[in-house]
């Protein structure tokens, strides 16, 4: 399959992102997600013995998620692996630390998804929690969320394209 040019997931809505991020790491998943398996897990949701339109207020997705998602397979086609329309940011916590390295004066490089996981292996959520930046609890899961990040996008990768500013 040819990678689009483009970063298509900057036009995906957070809703369908999310939804889309759900079923990409979907440990019971045979295959890799598309777009189509996305959009029978979201029908797959919803009571048959409703009507389309009752079904889609009876669990929250609006009509504009499907309709979005129906847009990306017409465009796409619905064999497109659904990974490459999900936006990933950074959680809150992990930009707060990302936040911290970048603003670090002593830094001549912006740093890369690397140099944020050294920056946590060395003990910077530590130092974050007792400066107050983040909570006690927020530093348990930095490590493998930055690792994860890496096994995605790469080690070389701008740690500033994950931040999510909220």
């Amino acid at each position: 399959m040819i990678q689009n040019s483009i970063d298509i997931a900057t036009y995906v809505s957070p809703n369908l992102s999310a939804l889309i991020e759900s079923q990409v790491n979907d440990p019971d998943a045979e295959q890799p997600a598309t777009l189509a398996s996305v959009r029978a897990f979201i029908a797959g949701l919803l009571p048959a013995s409703l009507n389309e339109a009752e079904r889609l207020h009876h669990v929250d997705i609006d009509a504009s998620l499907l309709d979005e998602l129906d847009l990306l397979i017409e465009e796409f086609g619905g064999d497109a692996l659904a990974i490459d329309f999900s936006r990933n940011t950074a959680s809150e916590p992990l930009s707060r630390v990302i936040d911290a390295v970048m603003n670090d004066e002593n830094r001549e490089n912006p740093p890369t998804l690397e140099t944020i996981r050294e920056a946590i292996a060395s003990g910077l959520p530590a130092r974050l929690v007792g400066d107050g930046v983040l909570e006690d609890d927020e530093d348990d899961t930095l490590l493998s969320e930055i690792e994860s990040l890496i096994r995605r996008y790469g080690a070389d990768s701008l740690a500033e394209d994950f931040l999510r500013y909220e």
